[in-house]
């Protein structure tokens, strides 16, 4: 209930400055990616990209490359994850044959308790 209200705090403020932002910043811009060829001063018409779409554009791409760069900066925590997962699971199943052998008496749930593996 917290994280709605506090992500209602967050975000309906967030909204309104972006569409105040987009409606302020309507004017055709040249966009050209070579930086040594000269834009005209006055495009021709039908020419151009809103200012707010070039923003928003450059400003998902910041978001995309910035969570793949995470993605991949956190790789080796995954891998250890996933590893300590299979070797819990491969110990887990290994007491349960050694359990099902020596006829265990204890419950399975005491002895689980106290080794802190479940």
């Amino acid at each position: 209930m917290v994280k709605k209200i506090v992500g209602w705090l967050v975000l309906v403020p967030l909204s309104v400055v972006l569409v105040l932002f987009a409606l302020a910043n309507r004017h055709l811009v040249a966009v050209n990616f070579n930086p040594f060829v000269t834009t005209t001063p006055d495009p021709a018409p039908g020419y151009g990209v809103p200012l707010f779409v070039v923003l928003y554009a450059m400003l998902l791409i910041g978001v995309l490359a910035g969570g793949i760069a995470t993605w991949f900066a956190q790789g080796h925590h995954r891998r250890r994850e996933k590893h300590w997962r299979r070797e819990t699971q491969q110990l887990s199943e290994e007491i349960e044959r050694m359990r099902r052998r020596y006829g265990e008496t204890r419950p399975a749930n005491e002895l689980d308790d106290l080794l802190e593996l479940r």
